[in-house]
């Protein structure tokens, strides 16, 4: 059944509600859009096909399955909702403003917790596994990055991150910074980004150079997906949506959190002693006011 212009659901939760449908063939296109979404669906078929391994007649198939006409079809849906996922502060504040009446604690609470649930639902298991074990990995060095605004939650898991293990480095907000940083950077080494909308060039160049030498990437992003993912061996996607002209990075905040507690879990035997000695330094700098 062919879609109308008012039925345009997220274009990647309609690849994983009709994955269990696919053939192998479609399966396969479906899991590379998703793995590099939605970057891999703006080009051509023929760049689409190739990239996935699969037959041009197979991209048509798949788009047809899930009720467009044809591939020009599914592009255009896409890039309107790419263009949406864009959209300015500004924007985002005028629609919020348009949000059902309501205090803005409450509704900006509801949304919140939405994005939670939707984020751990989209969260492969396996996948955060996987990253945590890299992170804990004493042979690997860890570089941590983020955008204008995500830069922030780059510091603060960069903050505990050095408590429970050594060799942890946060790369600059300045640009400028960055070639020295990628200078020293070995193969086998892991450079965790976070990159939400409105995606920031300099952070996806960062990802390419870092990837040529060697490094493994861990993609903090939202669930649309920076392009960055193309360069990422591991990718979380997280639910940022607000009533409010900025995106929330609750969900970051929690992902983040979750990590360091996987982390430090994989190596307790050296944080143990790390934050034990940390403790005594902190004793002997009056660091932190004491109550009687």
């Amino acid at each position: 059944m062919e879609r109308t212009m008012t039925q345009t659901p997220p274009m990647d939760e309609e690849l994983r509600l009709a994955l269990p449908d696919l053939t192998r063939a479609e399966r396969q296109l479906a899991s590379h859009i998703l793995s590099n979404y939605p970057v891999a669906a703006l080009g051509s078929i023929t760049t689409l096909s190739q990239a996935a391994g699969v037959s041009s007649p197979t991209v048509v198939r798949l788009v047809q399955k899930l009720g467009y006409k044809g591939y020009p079809d599914f592009q255009r849906s896409l890039r309107g909702q790419v263009e949406a996922m864009l959209v300015s502060p500004l924007v985002k504040q005028a629609r919020a403003a348009a949000a059902p009446e309501g205090h803005v604690l409450t509704r900006f609470a509801g949304a919140v917790m939405e994005n939670l649930q939707a984020t751990l639902a989209q969260i492969d298991p396996a996948e955060f596994d996987a990253a945590a074990v890299l992170l804990a990995d004493p042979s690997r060095r860890i570089f941590a990055m983020g955008g204008r605004i995500t830069h922030a939650i780059a510091d603060y898991f960069v903050t505990l991150m050095k408590v429970i293990r050594p060799e942890v480095v946060q790369m600059s907000d300045m640009s400028n910074a960055w070639p020295p940083a990628l200078l020293d950077m070995k193969p086998g080494d892991v450079l965790l980004i976070f990159d939400i909308r409105r995606y920031e060039n300099a952070v996806v160049q960062v990802a390419e150079v870092a990837r040529e030498q060697g490094a493994e990437i861990v993609l903090v992003t939202d669930r649309w997906v920076s392009p960055a993912a193309a360069h990422a061996s591991h990718v979380l996607p997280c639910h940022i949506e607000a009533p409010s002209a900025w995106d929330s990075n609750v969900t970051l905040m929690v992902l983040v959190e979750a990590l360091l507690a996987a982390v430090q879990g994989l190596t307790w035997e050296v944080t143990e002693t790390r934050m034990k000695r940390l403790e005594e330094l902190y004793t002997r700098t009056r660091l932190f006011r004491r109550y009687r």
